[in-house]
């Protein structure tokens, strides 16, 4: 497994249009109570104890996955549903499952309403993956671990993507992103992140 520092800060014209959408989606529509701080680029807590991350960690999340509309996508912990908003926008299938059943059916009924027809949902432990719609070509996890979820890999296409906060020294997380290839697994780290443990 090699380790390294992604070039994906670069912009470009992918970034363009998710700062674009971005733009365009009301951040208040996936939080309860908190109105004036929806403008705001910082995490904000949702109920069972789960937070909506900063806009701009979603946006990096969304450009480092690379997506197009021939991409399938595997979610762990919808949350709010903001970021499967993004993952929506730009992919062509998104599977994704929470564990907090109240999370789940807001989730839901927001981005229904939005008009998202391409998300399947699912309410249960994401931690094993969704193995039934599997192989996926990209897979992002939401939530933090104390060992980098490399078992998801599995269910991974060849030259998929899978993004998820892992631990470092001093509990420290970053935002790493693991491309799956025939011979090894590329690893690069993003950036620093908090991100609640998964459950």
């Amino acid at each position: 497994m090699s380790l390294t520092r992604s070039p994906l800060y670069k912009t470009g014209g992918g970034m363009r249009k998710i700062i674009k959408f971005y733009e365009g989606l009301d951040r208040e529509l996936f939080i309860d109570g908190q109105t004036k701080l929806a403008k705001m680029n910082t995490a904000l807590h949702i109920s069972c104890g789960q937070t909506i991350p900063t806009p701009t960690t979603v946006m990096l999340m969304t450009k480092m996955l690379e997506l197009d509309k021939t991409c399938k996508v595997l979610e762990i912990g919808t949350g709010s549903g903001y970021n499967a908003a993004f993952l929506a926008e730009f992919a062509k299938q998104v599977y994704t499952v929470e564990i907090h059943k109240e999370l789940a059916d807001k989730a839901k009924k927001r981005l229904k309403k939005l008009g998202y027809k391409n998300i399947v949902f699912k309410t249960g432990s994401g931690i094993n993956g969704w193995e039934k719609h599997a192989p996926y070509d990209r897979i992002v996890v939401t939530a933090s671990a104390k060992q980098a979820p490399l078992h998801l890999l599995e269910q991974l296409t060849p030259n998929g993507i899978l993004i998820a906060p892992a631990f470092e020294e001093n509990m420290r997380q970053d935002l790493t992103m693991y491309v799956k290839n025939n011979k090894e697994i590329e690893t690069y780290r993003i950036t620093g992140v908090r991100f609640v443990p998964i459950t």
